[in-house]
């Protein structure tokens, strides 16, 4: 047994790789395909740059530092600290956010529960730092937990503590209350990158995020990048066997996100960050992304993506064994901005029509067809081209989904999976959302299938295939 605190509890797993790759991923996170993800913090008061502006307000001869000094003025007399009190979150409606997502079609929600900032946005006993206590002063992490399971949707945390290490150490190289030990709870050790941490801050990590497992029980936690650096091992291993036994003490499926190659393979979920894979994974993994394409949390000026976009990837994704966890950045306020709502019910409208060929469902043996090269990798989601009429995915469930990610402006489509001598036999075909029978014929060529001149829907159409 591991040495570390808090002790893992008794159950199915220890802590090394050999046994954590017995885990098997949760069926309702298998079965349920879309997640809604939230950066919400101090850092979307500013509302500047992105979500890494408390790091980079700190960084001398960056457009957050120009931007700050011009703005709130010197560091000495206006740090990151400072904006806490402005972040009130006053208009915060938990029970609106879970109701929004339940329309958007999410099945699970992942809040952040702390970003590299080091502001806990829970009510931690281990930190004076957090939006229990100062700020909000309210568990808003606790709140939307409840209201997520009200609706019967699955709750999760996010945590980003292990870069807080060095996230804030732009403010050792020049006046700024970074060095002021009084805010040193906050600010955080704020060390070189390249300096391992201290045991110290390991052993903290560790017991911050165990807290998170036992006072809020989430089902998935997930985790940046900064985790794959070697001297994480022992951690991870302790938490992760700590976590999943806990999950069996609760009677409940969990699952843990990590990148690149933090976590043995199939000991956890593995997470993309903003980009996808260019085939069907054996292993069951995950997307994470941003509504918007220039930053995670709310800031004046966001670029978003359009639902169209979105639905392509999620239909992509799905074909390819994976889930998409999408993220949207609330005002410090508390509200969600408009047109991230907007967003939101455009998919939950296509999903209303089309989720049988979503939720539920399993890769077929070919992901799908069609010219337009998906990049493989993180950070690559918006150098795709536009999906055509040519381009198909695959799902099966119940039957098998074809869906069209682009209109032909003919309305014919020819299905090449599913030639005449392809070894399926097809029965019936018929259009989701469009009560009409449509005309098909099985030919050598592929299924010929003639659509409808009224499109039932406004993204990607699907055609269940019996």
């Amino acid at each position: 047994m591991s040495h570390l605190h808090p002790h893992i509890p008794a159950g199915p797993f220890q802590p090394t790789w050999e046994s954590l790759k017995q885990y098997q991923p949760p069926a309702w996170y298998m079965d349920g395909k879309f997640g809604i993800f939230s950066h919400w913090g101090a850092y979307c008061v500013p509302a500047f740059g992105n979500e890494w502006y408390p790091r980079q307000m700190y960084v001398q001869d960056t457009p957050e530092f120009k931007h700050h000094v011009e703005t709130y003025g010197p560091h000495t007399e206006f740090g990151y600290k400072d904006f806490i009190p402005m972040f009130k979150a006053e208009r915060y409606d938990p029970k609106a956010w879970a109701e929004l997502f339940q329309r958007a079609g999410a099945k699970f929600v992942v809040p952040v529960a702390e970003h590299h900032d080091g502001f806990a946005m829970y009510d931690s006993a281990l930190s004076e730092w957090t939006a229990a206590k100062m700020g909000p002063k309210r568990d808003t992490t606790g709140e939307l937990a409840e209201a997520t399971r009200a609706l019967g949707m699955v709750f999760g945390v996010s945590s980003h503590r292990a870069e807080h290490w060095w996230f804030m150490n732009g403010g050792r190289q020049f006046p700024s209350d970074v060095q002021d030990p009084r805010y040193e709870g906050l600010y955080g050790p704020a060390q070189p990158q390249e300096e391992t941490p201290t045991k110290a801050f390991l052993d903290d990590w560790l017991a911050r995020t165990c807290e998170l497992v036992d006072k809020y029980r989430p089902q998935l936690v997930w985790f940046d990048w900064w985790i794959n650096e070697p001297f994480w091992e022992p951690y991870l291993l302790h938490f992760a066997a700590y976590y999943y036994n806990r999950g069996a003490e609760w009677g409940q499926e969990v699952a843990i996100n990590y990148k690149t190659k933090a976590f043995a393979e199939g000991s956890a979920v593995y997470d993309i960050e903003r980009g996808q894979l260019s085939g069907i994974s054996p292993l069951f993994w995950q997307n994470d992304t941003s509504i918007s394409k220039n930053s995670w949390g709310y800031i004046e000026g966001q670029d978003y993506k359009t639902a169209t976009d979105i639905i392509g990837d999620l239909v992509d994704i799905v074909s390819k064994n994976g889930a998409l966890l999408l993220n949207i950045g609330p005002k410090p306020d508390g509200t969600i901005p408009q047109p991230e709502v907007d967003i939101l019910l455009e998919i939950g409208d296509w999903l209303k029509i089309n989720g049988e060929s979503v939720y539920n469902t399993r890769p077929w043996h070919t992901f799908g067809e069609g010219p337009t090269e998906i990049p493989e990798g993180g950070f690559s989601d918006t150098k795709r081209e536009a999906f055509t009429a040519q381009d198909v995915r695959f799902s099966k469930g119940d039957a098998l989904y074809a869906t069209l990610l682009g209109w032909p402006e003919d309305g014919q489509v020819s299905i090449k999976s599913l030639r005449q001598n392809s070894g399926e036999k097809v029965g019936k075909v018929s259009l989701l959302g469009n009560a009409a029978p449509v005309q098909w014929r099985q030919e050598e060529g592929g299924l010929a299938v003639e659509l409808p001149a009224a499109r039932p829907c406004e993204h990607a159409w699907v055609l269940k295939v019996e």
